[in-house]
């Protein structure tokens, strides 16, 4: 792996396995009475979050506390940012601290970027979601929980998800997800369809890996896993559907066409859900839908991404097992 964790279309197909792989192991800490192994102890993370959110930042803390690392929160909110201070001000102050890694969260796509190619830090920086841009750790627990339920746990080892198809469903346009998971998907040898209102595709999307729908009736029988996408009006500054009442009609996965899925295909979404928008709660409390897995599998999955790129002094499969048999 390389030294940051900034977009999906970073990773090559061995990196992504290697991480999902690792997951698999650090998945195993969780079933244990004692959720925690020693390999970060006495290193320091900064979560520096200029954005607010609640569930990938406590994934991240979760992760880092069973890694028995020293977690700093840095929220933008109540701190010197809001007085005036700079993104380079800030890094270097932490760089000052000694922290041994930064988990960014920033408004602005590319600040993740910037943060890591300055020389303001010396030390691995990972993007948990830049503006509009990426959200590569989003992608690969995405992509751990197709793996998971469409190969299966052990048979999925050393695999990708060649041959399966997935779509993704919604605000395409202001989706650091959809960017993410398309990049990634691709690398990892799904074949993509993206279905939205023709105001929500963004200008270039021709130019991704993947195919353009405008009608989710027509997709929804050759899914193995339909991702619905959480319609973002906090980014919009226009109207971009006449009513809301429209774009469920057209756009909502409701039981009816959860019906016309295939039935071992799954139903995705990445939080916070809109239910009754873009999910129906029937179909958000079924049996199909692996929202809560999803916020599980974030945890190990950011486990293992901090354990490689901290290098662990162990491989992860000898310290999950060994911890494990104590």
């Amino acid at each position: 792996m390389k030294r940051h964790l900034i977009s999906a279309a970073d990773l090559t197909r061995d990196d992504a396995v290697l991480i999902l792989d690792t997951a698999e192991e650090m998945a195993r800490v969780a079933d244990r009475p004692i959720k925690k192994l020693p390999t970060l102890r006495g290193r320091t993370i900064c979560n520096l979050f200029f954005e607010d959110s609640t569930r990938t930042r406590i994934s991240f803390e979760a992760a880092e506390k069973r890694l028995s690392a020293d977690v700093i929160n840095f929220a933008a909110k109540g701190s010197s940012v809001s007085k005036g201070e700079s993104l380079k001000d800030t890094a270097q102050t932490l760089e000052a601290m000694g922290v041994d890694a930064v988990v960014i969260r920033h408004h602005a796509s590319g600040a993740p970027y910037r943060l890591a190619n300055s020389g303001w830090i010396d030390a691995p920086v990972i993007n948990a979601g830049d503006g509009t841009h990426q959200h590569p750790t989003q992608a690969l627990l995405d992509a751990f929980t197709m793996r998971r339920r469409l190969v299966g746990r052990d048979a999925g080892l050393g695999k990708g998800l060649d041959g399966r198809r997935i779509t993704i469903v919604g605000d395409v346009l202001h989706s650091r997800v959809a960017r993410s998971n398309v990049d990634l998907l691709h690398t990892l040898g799904a074949e993509v369809t993206l279905v939205a209102p023709p105001t929500l595709v963004p200008v270039g999307v021709e130019n991704w890996p993947c195919e353009i729908s405008y009608s989710l009736d027509e997709v929804l029988p050759k899914s193995d896993a339909v991702m619905m996408l959480r319609v973002q009006r906090e980014r919009m500054n226009a109207a971009f559907f006449p009513t809301e009442r429209e774009y469920s009609r057209r756009y909502g996965l409701d039981a009816a066409r959860m019906a016309k899925m295939p039935e071992h295909a799954i139903v995705m979404h990445p939080g916070p859900m809109v239910r009754g928008m873009e999910i129906t709660a029937e179909v958000a409390d079924s049996d199909r839908c692996t929202v809560v897995e999803q916020v599980a599998n974030g945890v190990s999955i950011r486990m293992a991404v901090l354990y490689l790129l901290l290098g662990g002094s162990e491989p992860a499969v000898t310290t999950a097992r060994t911890e494990e048999n104590k």
